[in-house]
């Protein structure tokens, strides 16, 4: 990591210090509530279900919901007990069981895996003794890299917050009735004024960052991007403008289609996004347990970055880029500097985005207008993560901190760049420089998208 310390000053990034960031007590309870909140999710995902559909798999593409159960816990017990608190390992044993690159996922249900009361029990009791360690460790900015500004406290909670998405992703995955449930997120108040698309300056911005305290390695460091002009959606490309571009013949016309992308159209029959069915001339969706209609103003949800970048060309536009995309959402043209979020630098409230599952389902698009960025583009923090045209890449300067398996191994064509979050996502994990990639086929996870043009 560039620099993994918690500055007193706004680095060069223009950021100031994150919140607490240089008060070792103020960062103290800054984990330990990012911490609880992340295991109270963990326990609405598996204590909603009974032990059968904990250790089943509901598909080949996740893992059972009680291998990532114990999994979390595994890893808290790794980084905080043994590399921060010292302490001797609680079940080294099992540590192969849970090593994610080891076992790909279609194999952990042969495994021998801890029972669901087991795994329970050893999360419990790996949490209280990293409790006990968060209490005493010194999180100044003279201390260890890994303590310093509480930085191995708020990798787990980012961690444990991505494997609930995970689990989340397994619900909207498994049949049977709804295990869960959440209220509608609010209406937009002014959807019906807000343009089409917004134009982006060209010039210079700076992206990722060198002083956000939990910022994991693919963020960092800051640098300098120049940017072209360009026009970007306001909002996320919804399921009605979807539905135009598949009864226009988009499923069925290779034009828009990168080859590999019409070859998996043809190989799986593909017609609409992933939990999609036409029913008596109306399109439905399975969404959590429950069949509905689709609505038609709503961001379209759980399609491939090849569907996104086929309705995007189909449109006559074109994925934005990540640089794009993170100057649209961070760059503030009154003060050159660019913010935490695109609202501005203070954390994420009910009023910004949706985020933290509150909500099971993004927003009707044009929500939220407390969150839009300077750049007057909204929703570009939580609803749908949104795939952008890049493929994942370091930035200039990076190192891998603290282990090269979090983002260095995934480096490269394979994988594109998704951005924004998600409904699904909680706001440790998710900030303006926070960086998702997955595979171009991926349709199981909250992805939606929007799209871009030259100026």
């Amino acid at each position: 990591m560039t620099d993994d310390r918690a500055p007193s000053a706004p680095a060069a990034d223009g950021f100031p210090p994150a919140p607490g960031s240089h008060d070792p007590e103020a960062l103290r309870r800054r984990a330990l509530d990012a911490l609880l909140t992340a295991r109270a999710r963990t326990a609405t995902l598996t204590d909603s279900v009974e032990d059968g559909e904990l250790t089943a798999q509901h598909s080949p593409l996740m893992s059972p919901l009680v291998w990532d159960l114990a999994h979390i816990g595994n890893q808290e017990e790794q980084w905080l007990l043994r590399a921060v608190g010292g302490r001797q390992a609680l079940r080294p044993e099992i540590d192969g069981l849970y090593d994610a690159f080891e076992h790909p996922r279609s194999a952990r249900p042969s495994l021998p895996l801890l029972a669901p009361a087991e795994a329970r029990t050893y999360a419990s009791d790996v949490r209280g003794r990293a409790l006990d360690i968060l209490e005493a460790a010194p999180l100044h900015e003279g201390g260890r890299p890994l303590e310093r500004a509480g930085f191995a406290f708020g990798m787990i909670a980012q961690h444990e917050q991505q494997h609930d998405e995970t689990m989340l992703i397994t619900h909207q995955l498994r049949s049977g009735p709804a295990a869960l449930t959440a209220p509608v997120p609010p209406d937009p108040t002014d959807a019906g004024s807000l343009p089409g698309e917004v134009l982006v300056p060209a010039g210079p911005f700076t992206m990722g960052t060198s002083a956000e305290p939990w910022a994991l390695d693919n963020e960092r460091p800051a640098h300098r991007r120049e940017v072209a002009a360009f026009h970007l959606d306001t909002s996320p490309v919804t399921c009605g403008a979807y539905q135009r571009f598949m009864a226009d013949g988009g499923y069925t016309d290779p034009r828009w289609w990168a080859p590999e992308g019409w070859d998996m159209v043809r190989e799986h029959g593909l017609t609409a996004p992933l939990f999609w069915h036409r029913d008596a001339g109306q399109w439905l969706r399975r969404r959590f347990g429950v069949t509905e209609p689709v609505p038609e103003d709503e961001p379209v949800l759980h399609v491939s970055w090849y569907e996104a970048d086929a309705y995007a060309r189909w449109a006559g536009r074109r994925l934005p880029t990540e640089s794009e995309w993170e100057k649209a959402a961070r760059h503030d043209p009154a003060t050159g500097r660019s913010l935490r979020y695109p609202w501005g630098d203070t954390d994420p409230t009910p009023e910004h985005a949706n985020l933290g599952q509150r909500h099971l389902r993004p927003a009707r698009a044009g929500a939220y207008p407390a969150g839009r960025a300077p750049s007057g583009a909204g929703q570009l923090i939580g609803d749908v993560w949104e795939w952008t045209s890049s493929d994942f890449l370091p930035y200039p300067g990076f190192v891998a901190f603290p282990y090269r398996e979090y983002s260095d191994v995934f480096f490269g064509p394979g994988h594109k760049v998704l951005r924004g979050g998600s409904f699904a996502v909680d706001q440790v994990a998710c900030r303006g420089t926070f960086r998702n990639w997955d595979l171009p086929v991926r349709r199981q996870i909250f992805s939606g998208f929007r799209t871009a043009r030259d100026a």
